[in-house]
C-alpha cells in the first residue's frame, strides 16, 4: 500500500536534481527537428540523382523551411502564450514529426516541399517553445547552463545527420530509408516531449511554476526605438547565417565533387558497426567534414560564452569571427588546399560571433524590448535563409561549380565585417557597453 507514495515522494521537483531530469527531455525535444532538417543535405546527392532535380531544388527545400520560420515567428510566441507551453511545445512538436513524414513518403518534389514547409514551422516554433521552457525552470546563471546543454544535444542531432544519413541510404539502397530514419527521430523527440509534459505537471502543483511567455514576439511600436547598434547586430546576424547555413546545405556535394572525399567512410560488416565506423572518421568523408562547424561549436561555444561573461569583447570577437569568414571561403573557391583546415576557420568563426552576438542584444535594447528585438532578428536572419540556398544551389546549376557560390559567402563575410567594425565603433561612442564586462 506504501509502494505508490514512496515513489511520489522519490520523485519530488523540490529536489535540485529533478531540474536536470526535465533539462535533459527538454533538450531532447530539438534533438529531432536538427537531425531531420540537415537530412537532406546529408544526402543531396542521391536525391538529386533519385529524383532527377539540380542543386537549385535542393536549396528550395530550405528556403520553404526558413518561410515558414518567418511566419512562426508571428504565432509560434503568441500561441505559447495562449496555451501554455505544455500543449503549444505538443503541438509544434506534432508539426515536425507530421512534416518529416510527409517529406519522407512524398510521391513527388511538391509534397517534398510541402512536408518541408510544416516541418519548418513546428520546428522553429518549438525552438521558441523550448526557450520559453528554460526560462520557467532555470534562473540566474542556470538558465545560460540549460541553454547551453539544450544547444549541445540539439546540434548532436545535426551531427549524427551529416555522419549517418548518406551511410543510411547507401546501406540499404534507397534514400527513404534516411528520410524515415529522420522520422524516427521526430518521433523519439515528440515522446521526449511527452515525458517532459508529465514532469511539467508535477512540478507545476509542487512549485507553483510561472509560464514566462513566448519571448520572441514582434511588436511594430518598439521597432523605431532601436538603436543604430541594434541593427548592425541584426545585419551582421542575417549576413552571417546566409553564409552558414546555405553553405552547409550543399557542402557535402562540395567536398565530394571537388576534392573526391568520400560519401561514407567505406567500412564493412553490419549496420551498426558501419555507423559506429563513420563516427569515429567522420572527418575523412565529405559529409563528416561539414561538420567540423557543428563540432567545434558545440565543444568551445560554452567556453567562449564564459569568456564573454567575464571579459566581455563582444564587439571585438564579432569582428574577428567576421574576419575568418572571408579568406575560409575563399581559399576553398581558388585552392586545392584540404577542406579541413578552412572548415577549421569557419568553425572558429561559428563560435566566436553568436557566442558573442546573441546575448549582446538584451544590452543594447531597453529591458520591456527584449522579446521584439530577439523576434525581429530571427525574422529577418530567416529572411537571408531563404533567399540564399536557392541562390547557391542555381548558381552550381548555373556554373558547373561552387566557385561562384564561394565567392558569395565570401563577400557576405566581407560584408559582416563591416557590419560588425560599424558596431564596434557605435558601441565605443555610446559608452562600451559590448566591449565592457
Amino acid at each position: 500500500m506504501s509502494a505508490a507514495p514512496d515513489a511520489a515522494m522519490r520523485l519530488d521537483p523540490r529536489k535540485g536534481w529533478y531540474r536536470f531530469v526535465v533539462l535533459f527531455f527538454v533538450a531532447l525535444l530539438t534533438f529531432g527537428s536538427y537531425f531531420a532538417y540537415d537530412s537532406v543535405g546529408a544526402i543531396e546527392t542521391t536525391l538529386m540523382s533519385a529524383l532527377g532535380v539540380g542543386r537549385g531544388a535542393i536549396g528550395w527545400l530550405y528556403t520553404l523551411y526558413s518561410i515558414a520560420a518567418i511566419v512562426s515567428v508571428f504565432v509560434g510566441g503568441l500561441l505559447i502564450d495562449k496555451i501554455g507551453t505544455r500543449k503549444a511545445s505538443l503541438l509544434f512538436s506534432g508539426l515536425v514529426t507530421a512534416g518529416a513524414l510527409v517529406v519522407a513518403a512524398a510521391p513527388n518534389l511538391w509534397m517534398l516541399y510541402a512536408g518541408r514547409f510544416v516541418f519548418g514551422w513546428g520546428s522553429e516554433s518549438l525552438v521558441v517553445a523550448q526557450s520559453a521552457i528554460f526560462a520557467r525552470w532555470f534562473k540566474g546563471k542556470e538558465l545560460a547552463l540549460s541553454f547551453g546543454i539544450g544547444l549541445t544535444l540539439s546540434r548532436l542531432g545535426t551531427l549524427f545527420s551529416f555522419n549517418t544519413e548518406a551511410l543510411i541510404a547507401e546501406y540499404f539502397g534507397n534514400y527513404r530509408y534516411a528520410l524515415w530514419a529522420a522520422v524516427l527521430f521526430c518521433a523519439a523527440s515528440l515522446l521526449a516531449n511527452l515525458v517532459y509534459n508529465a514532469l511539467d505537471k508535477r512540478g507545476e502543483r509542487v512549485l507553483a511554476l510561472k509560464e514566462e511567455g513566448g519571448g520572441d514576439k514582434i511588436v511594430a511600436a518598439d521597432i523605431r526605438k532601436f538603436t543604430p547598434s541594434y541593427w548592425y547586430v541584426t545585419l551582421l546576424c542575417v549576413t552571417f547565417y546566409s553564409a552558414i547555413f546555405p553553405f552547409t546545405a550543399l557542402s557535402t556535394d562540395f567536398f565530394n565533387t571537388k576534392w573526391g572525399l568520400p560519401v561514407t567512410a567505406g567500412a564493412e560488416g553490419g549496420f551498426f558497426t558501419q555507423v559506429f565506423y563513420n563516427i569515429i572518421h567522420m572527418f575523412t568523408t565529405a559529409g563528416g567534414t561539414t561538420t567540423i562547424i557543428i563540432f567545434a561549436s558545440m565543444v568551445f561555444a560554452p567556453v567562449f560564452g564564459r569568456v564573454v561573461d567575464r571579459a566581455g569583447r563582444r564587439a571585438t570577437m564579432m569582428v574577428a569571427g567576421s574576419l575568418l569568414m572571408v579568406p575560409a571561403f575563399l581559399v576553398m573557391a581558388f585552392t586545392m588546399i584540404p577542406p579541413a583546415f578552412p572548415m577549421i576557420m569557419l568553425g572558429v568563426s561559428f563560435v566566436l560571433v553568436p557566442a558573442a552576438m546573441w546575448p549582446s542584444i538584451p544590452l543594447i535594447v531597453e529591458k520591456n524590448r527584449v522579446g521584439t528585438a530577439f523576434g525581429l532578428t530571427t525574422m529577418i536572419q530567416n529572411f537571408g535563409l531563404a533567399v540564399f540556398p536557392f541562390l547557391n544551389g542555381t548558381l552550381r546549376d548555373a556554373t558547373e561549380s561552387y566557385t561562384a557560390s564561394m565567392v558569395m559567402f565570401s563577400s557576405l563575410g566581407l560584408f559582416g565585417l563591416v557590419f560588425a567594425v560599424a558596431l564596434l565603433k557605435a558601441d565605443r561612442r555610446s559608452g562600451g557597453v559590448l566591449e565592457g564586462r
